[in-house]
Parts: C-alpha cells; structure tokens; sequence
C-alpha cells in the first residue's frame, strides 16, 4: 500500500491519541475476498488517497487471510480477539473510530476510485462531531427528552447493534436512567434485536454443523419469545427458509416464507418474501434465474 498501514492495534490507537487524529481500521481479507482486493487496489494504494486522509487519520489492516502463515501468531491472536470488539458483518468493512477506538462510522467498498472515497469519508467523518454535539447536548436534558436525544445520537452512527452495544453500553445505561417507564419504546427494541442476535449467533452453529432439526428448535424457541415481533421475527422466518434452501429442502423453505407471508402486510417485506418463493420455484424446476432488469 502507498499509505503506511499499521497491523499494531494498539500502537495505532497510541499513535492517533499523540497525533490527535482518528483510526481508520480496514478488516479484510487480503487473499480472498476479491472486494477487500478491488478496494485496496482502486483506493489505498493510491498516493492520493494517503495524501487526502494521512492527516486525519492513523490507518490500521486487521487481515483474515486464509493462508495464515502470511501473520506472525500475535497479529493471528489479536486480530480475532478484536473481531469480538469489533463485530462485523462482511468484508471488507472500514470503521472510522476515535483514538480511544470507539467507532463512528461504518462502511466498505464505494465506487469512484480515491477521490469519491475521500468525498466518502468526510461525509462519514461528521457522524463523529453529531455523536459528540448530541451528547453532549442530552447532559442538559433530563427525563424522556433526554432519552431521546441519546437514541437519536446513537441511531444517527449507522453501526450494527451489536457493535453500538458493545462500545456504548454506557449510553444504553444512560437512556434507560432517564426513561424507566421506556416511554420510548428503547427498552423493548433493544429486548427484541438481543434475542435475534443471539438467534443468529446459534444459527450459525447449527448450521455449520448441519443440524437442521436443531435449527428448527431453535426457530420454534425464538418465535415463541414474545419480544420477538414485527420485522425481526420476519427475518427469523427469512434465515430458516435461507438454510432449508441451502439444504436443498426448497419445498419446506417455501411452507416457511407461506408462513411469514401471513403475518406481514403489503409492502416491501412482503413482495421480498413472494420474490424468494418465486426464485425457489424457478429453481425447483430447473428454469434460470430472471435476469436483473
């Protein structure tokens, strides 16, 4: 890369905090996900790039090759520890965070080459004066306004839950202080996207060991949750008939989105789950996929 890159978490965030700048973290896979390769390619080698963003930022690559010789064992070691920091959906995905590592922003590959993603960036970078303005501005609150302008602030940085969860468990306390009746409905949100996290997390167990009778227990548990409502429980429906499919049970993935398709109304979510059945079918019979209009 032209840009120096720094593989030492920590250092990095030492670094940023002596030279008063921000961490742009890039999570990739350096020799196999072919976007993590398209981004680093177009963008992070470019001299642009690093003269636009050097002094904004200290960068640092957290690499999930597949050929681990490519690391030295403590990289390896803190690298997946900081997945649990960090809990990300995909590759690539580049975190903007303070030098404390608190993270603003979230994004991943744009087209444009270096100058959009420079563009790109600067729009992300207000996130973090927003976080900062908006709390600060809900310490001069009290009561249920309070708690709004918290959620507001934390809804506002477009992070995963689980990430949001994981580095401002300190405002979820905060909001919850200030509005215990949850006149917000904050309290029953947060109820509602935990029980589907952990859903997902002991899905993916279940399904890296095939046991689909062990995913249809756990499907039949989560939807008996009654925090488990709207579209939550409809994605609950969505990554069951996802793994009967992929087990080549098509008929019963389809008996499942039948099923979903009863509790949600016309709009959006529905035609996704008419349009899942319909690719199910065409597969069923051995048709091509409709081609993209």
């Amino acid at each position: 890369m032209a840009a120096d890159w720094s593989s030492d978490y920590a250092a990095a965030r030492k670094q940023a905090a002596g030279e008063k700048k921000d961490l742009l973290i890039d999570f990739t896979g350096s020799d196999w996900c072919a976007w993590c390769i398209k981004l680093k390619q177009e963008v992070f080698e470019h001299p642009t790039f690093e003269a636009g963003a050097k002094d904004r930022y200290v960068f640092v690559e957290l690499d999930y090759p597949k050929d681990k010789a490519r690391l030295s064992e403590a990289v390896l070691k803190q690298n997946e520890a900081l997945l649990e920091k960090y809990p990300i959906k995909g590759y690539p995905s580049i975190l903007l965070c303070d030098a404390s590592g608190k993270p603003f922003a979230l994004t991943a590959y744009q087209p444009g080459g270096p100058e959009a993603y420079l563009k790109h960036l600067a729009e992300l970078q207000t996130r973090k004066e927003a976080r900062d303005k908006g709390f600060a501005g809900a310490e001069e609150k009290s009561g249920v306004e309070k708690a709004k302008l918290l959620i507001a602030t934390l809804d506002g940085l477009q992070l995963t839950p689980e990430m949001t969860r994981e580095w401002y468990g300190d405002v979820f306390t905060k909001i919850k202080e200030a509005d215990p009746e949850d006149e917000t409905g904050f309290a029953k949100r947060e109820a509602t996207q935990a029980a589907f996290d952990g859903y997902m997390s002991k899905l993916m167990e279940l399904r890296s060991h095939q046991d689909l009778d062990g995913v249809a227990k756990l499907v039949e548990e989560t939807l008996a949750n009654s925090v488990v409502k709207g579209d939550v429980r409809i994605q609950v429906y969505g990554h069951y008939a996802g793994t009967l499919a992929y087990a080549g049970k098509k008929d019963e993935a389809i008996e499942v989105l039948k099923t979903a398709i009863k509790e949600v109304e016309e709009g959006p979510k529905r035609k996704e789950l008419e349009d899942f059945i319909k690719i199910l079918e065409r597969e069923k019979a051995g048709l091509p996929p409709v081609p993209k209009k």
